[in-house]
């Protein structure tokens, strides 16, 4: 066991403050990695006020982990000490299920173990990236490619391939015109990986207050939600429309925008039920559809991909003491585009 310095949530709704917590020691297949940034992802705030439901608490937040491993357990096989690598979401599964074989650990139907707040193998509570250090088995570590920085990749774990899999999936790619609803943490790399897909790329934002931006990150046009002609004059427009935003948005009126057998995938997952009319997927084979993270393989070829495309999330890095005024900025969509953790300052 290693003792750890960290930054958790004593229990629901609280400020996250300094602690400490174990490590176990490095197992067979384990790979010890020095964390050297965590990204802030809206659902390690949904988690901290349990808006997604019952929680663990203590919780150290934090699926957005990048860092560099200083031990390897004697049947590693997939990483040496020194190397750049990455944690997301999930930390284990039950690699047996047929989701787990095709390597869509994502969607284990034994249950997948989550990175924090879920509990592990051994019956202990996981704890996440808001540390400075972290054991995790080598299957669900992946390596980051020399051309992202570390900072700039953390992000990548979660909001990164949370859109690269559902684009990817729905063939994202020249010739399909794709919309992105909402330009924050998810938004921004939609926009920089439908683009870099060769997607014709337009953002759905409730204002024009980032158009600059999202041009600038690969949008081709930018449309204000909160103006009703915009609905009018789009209608029909899309193939495919991933909504990355975690408010309830009317069902209805985006699969208007649809093409017929258009999709719009929700990747932000609002914490209050929706409803729609049948008849807005009826009209026109609409899926309605959602999307959850990706695996282990998936991630990986995310990186790579990014890697050779030049692209790394928009990050504003801060010390650990500004957690908890980093989260009140993240509700007011006050950051461009996320906020990544020197974990140092632990």
């Amino acid at each position: 066991m290693t003792t750890v310095a960290a930054y958790a949530a004593p229990a629901a709704k609280a400020p996250l403050e300094r602690t400490t917590i174990e490590r176990r020691a490095v197992g067979e297949h384990d790979v010890l990695i020095d964390i050297k940034f965590a990204g802030i992802c809206h659902s390690d705030i949904h988690q901290v006020r349990e808006g997604w439901g019952e929680a663990i608490f203590p919780m150290v937040p934090g699926h957005e982990i990048a860092g560099v491993v200083s031990e390897v357990g004697p049947g590693v096989t997939r990483y040496r000490v020194g190397d750049r690598v990455g944690v997301g979401c999930m930390v284990d599964s039950c690699r047996e299920c047929d989701n787990c074989r095709a390597g869509k650990e994502q969607y284990c139907t034994g249950g997948n173990v989550m990175t924090y707040n879920g509990i592990g193998r051994d019956g202990e509570p996981t704890y996440g990236g808001y540390s400075q250090k972290i054991v995790v088995d080598e299957n669900f570590v992946v390596g980051i490619p020399e051309g992202i920085s570390l900072d700039e990749a953390a992000p990548l774990l979660c909001a990164g391939v949370t859109t690269y899999s559902p684009l990817r999936h729905w063939n994202a790619g020249p010739g399909k015109k794709v919309a992105i609803v909402g330009l924050g943490g998810l938004g921004h790399m939609a926009v920089k990986i439908a683009h870099a897909l060769g997607a014709e790329v337009t953002v759905l934002s409730q204002s024009l207050r980032k158009k600059d931006d999202g041009l600038r990150l690969g949008a081709d046009h930018y449309y204000a939600t909160a103006d009703p002609a915009t609905f009018e004059e789009l209608k029909g427009a899309f193939d495919l429309i991933v909504s990355t935003v975690s408010a309830p948005l009317d069902l209805d009126a985006y699969l208007s925008l649809l093409r017929t057998d258009g999709a719009l995938v929700n990747v932000g997952a609002p914490e209050e039920p929706v409803s729609l009319n049948l008849f807005s997927v009826i009209g026109g084979r609409k899926t309605l559809a959602g999307s959850s993270i990706g695996g282990i393989r998936e991630t990986q070829e995310m990186l790579d991909f990014c890697a050779e495309h030049g692209i790394g999330a928009e990050i504003e890095l801060i010390g650990a003491a500004e957690i908890n005024e980093a989260y009140e900025r993240v509700l007011n969509s006050d950051v461009r585009y996320r906020f990544v953790i020197d974990t140092a300052t632990i």
